[in-house]
């Protein structure tokens, strides 16, 4: 991923490192932040997905340093943000979901599944590295998007972001992640509830849920996110220890998030074509949104 390097060392906010995203390192924060601008629509597109992968395993190679400047910095924090106004991600491709189904490739649809939950987790672990991962989520925040927000240490939302699964809705369920995060933070109750109900959740209440951890005025999260990490960086060793402590206790393996997607794509071939036909109606809205 040498583009990362080359591209990021030109310096200044949003530096094109693919087609889809734009990164920017922060030498005063030891910081690398990660924009998402998925093309044609704000979800996770299958090239989307390969590019972060990319991403991800540039981060993970990288040994904990990143050369900005002719000068090595440590990365201390991986922040991840949209560059979509107003959507944070609206989880999976169901245009490609619906297609793959009709067609009835099981093989292409789990390769998909599978490769969502590869990209999770490596954010869920920070890249194996001794990090902090943040989410800042400004607007929309569905589906895998929702999921992708829970694999961070830290979530930051704006005051009118939404939250929620709307897999229910055309009868199917979240399957790259959202049990096993939402059961290890709220239990396994509150989990099938969010899950289940179709509700879009305002910041506000999953900061009362203990799923989001700071809600901030809208237009002002980039700030608050520096504010976060520039008042604990002088303590980012003993935060980088809890989130290694709350990994080892949550004890989430990578083998059961792909043991659980492998369910989701037995479950999306039984759709119904009424159920197809709702979940292109979502994808159709998805397109609007852009």
């Amino acid at each position: 991923m040498a583009s990362v390097l080359e591209k990021s060392h030109l310096g200044g906010i949003n530096q094109h490192v693919s087609p889809q995203l734009a990164s920017d390192f922060d030498s005063a924060l030891n910081a690398i932040w990660l924009y998402w601008q998925p093309n044609p629509r704000p979800c996770f597109n299958l090239s989307f997905l390969q590019e972060l992968e990319s991403f991800g395993k540039f981060i993970e190679s990288s040994q904990g340093k990143f050369e900005y400047q002719n000068c090595i910095h440590p990365i201390d924090y991986v922040i991840v943000a949209s560059n979509v106004p107003s959507v944070f991600n609206l989880g999976g491709d169901l245009e490609l979901f619906a297609q793959l189904i009709r067609e009835k490739d099981f093989p292409g649809l789990l390769h998909y599944g599978q490769l969502c939950v590869e990209v999770l987790y490596r954010n869920y672990i920070a890249y194996n590295l001794p990090l902090t991962t943040i989410s800042l989520v400004q607007g929309l925040c569905l589906g895998g998007g929702f999921e992708a927000a829970l694999s961070s240490d830290i979530i930051v939302a704006e005051q009118s972001s939404r939250f929620g699964f709307p897999e229910i809705l055309f009868n199917l369920f979240p399957g790259m992640g959202a049990y096993s995060l939402l059961s290890r933070r709220v239990g396994q109750k509150l989990a099938s509830e969010i899950i289940t109900s179709g509700h879009r959740y305002t910041a506000e209440e999953l900061k009362q849920l203990g799923l989001v951890d700071i809600v901030v005025e809208d237009g002002s999260g980039i700030q608050a996110v520096k504010e976060l990490v520039a008042k604990h960086k002088s303590r980012s060793n003993g935060f980088q220890g809890i989130s290694q402590a709350r990994r080892i206790m949550h004890n989430l393996e990578l083998e059961e998030l792909l043991e659980i997607v492998e369910v989701w794509a037995e479950r999306a071939m039984h759709l119904t074509d009424r159920n197809l036909k709702l979940m292109e109606r979502f994808a159709r809205s998805q397109s609007q949104l852009t």
